[in-house]
């Protein structure tokens, strides 16, 4: 996958791993304790893990009108690192309520959004060849929603802040390059539109493609590959010819698209993990939503809330136990046998995470 971005935060030699649980809405109280129980498993390839149970999400707002308690954040600020599950945020307006997941990001400046993407032998689906890493700008864009509304005589009008900045817009980009210096080809492509929104996408593209010539990175990115490419043009190349790219770096809602995208290509979204990283904290995420269709039926994937308790154990310097995850998951993908019903089987959430423990 990649080696730990050398910039990231080093716990590997602390004696306990005290974790925030927040399985939040939906599949995620299904998923969320499968990753406890993978994480439980891995015994002293890992400090000791300490789990702490907290709330946030859509059902815990319509309960008490905060999606995210203030306890919760104070809690997680206690923490090595967390898990979020998945939350059922409202598709309409509702006065009061904020996307947990959004405002902790902002609230403990988890800056980088990162999802790899890669296909394994016998993916029901799954395209060959695969094998890419989403580094998307995790706190301005759009996502700063700055949003308002005006009546006017030819009926309502809508705008939007779009916000980039040079700050945020250059520790994504060094991000990117970390990442890049431990996968064999080295490459970075910069998603942008430039030639439509030549101010903020310009300041994005010009900001990270500076990024190996600022001094205090000493030519440490020098052998990495910088290409760029036109988002539209990116999401059509990204199904056509999917194995150009390495790690691509986008601003908030381009690595958004392009992340559920690329999960397309390996079989399900209940395969992708990522993690929410700062400087020093990261949060797993599976990249799937809450689900509801088919929560409480037993049948959610586990495997990508699995995967991103083993992103976040790689962020932190804990490779062995991360790399036993991945093998154990990537076995069972493989071998075809215990599958959920995303991925064309019938197997329950307890079967696969049995099958991912026995491999353990």
């Amino acid at each position: 996958m990649f080696r730990t971005p050398m910039r990231q935060m080093a716990t590997a030699a602390r004696q306990s791993l005290k974790i925030g649980l927040i399985p939040a809405d939906g599949i995620g109280k299904e998923v969320i304790p499968a990753a406890k129980a993978v994480l439980e498993a891995l015994g002293s390839d890992i400090p000791k893990p300490e789990f702490v149970p907290l709330l946030a999400g859509w059902e815990v707002f319509t309960r008490g009108g905060n999606a995210l308690p203030h306890e919760t954040v104070d809690a997680l600020k206690e923490c090595d690192a967390a898990l979020f599950g998945a939350v059922s945020s409202p598709t309409r307006r509702v006065t009061g309520y904020s996307s947990p997941i959004v405002q902790l990001r902002k609230e403990l400046d988890l800056y980088a959004n990162v999802r790899p993407v890669a296909s394994v032998a016998a993916n029901p689906g799954g395209k060959p060849d695969v094998d890419l890493v989403v580094v998307r700008e995790n706190t301005e864009c759009l996502y700063v929603k700055q949003e308002q509304i005006t009546p006017t005589e030819n009926g309502r009008e809508a705008r939007a802040i779009r916000l980039i900045t040079e700050r945020a817009s250059s520790r994504i980009g060094k991000m990117a390059f970390d990442i890049a210096l431990g996968r064999p080809r080295k490459q970075v492509t910069i998603i942008h539109k430039s030639n439509v929104l030549s101010v903020t996408d310009g300041l994005f593209r010009e900001t990270v493609r500076a990024v190996p010539a600022l001094p205090e990175i000493n030519g440490a990115y020098d052998n990495v590959k910088i290409e760029e490419q036109i988002v539209d043009s990116a999401v059509y190349r990204l199904f056509r010819e999917p194995e150009i790219y390495d790690v691509m770096v986008a601003p908030n809602l381009y690595g958004d698209i392009l992340s559920d995208a690329a999960a397309a290509l390996v079989g399900s979204l209940g395969l992708v993990p990522s993690v929410n990283a700062g400087d020093s904290f990261v949060m797993g995420e599976p990249v799937h939503g809450s689900a509801p269709d088919i929560e409480g039926k037993g049948i959610a994937n586990p495997l990508a809330a699995i995967r991103s308790a083993a992103l976040m154990l790689r962020f932190q310097g804990h490779t062995v136990g991360a790399d036993r995850i991945d093998r154990a998951v990537e076995q069972v993908i493989r071998e075809g046998e215990v599958l959920t019903p995303d991925l064309g089987g019938t197997s329950k959430t307890q079967e696969v995470l049995d099958a991912v423990l026995k491999k353990l």
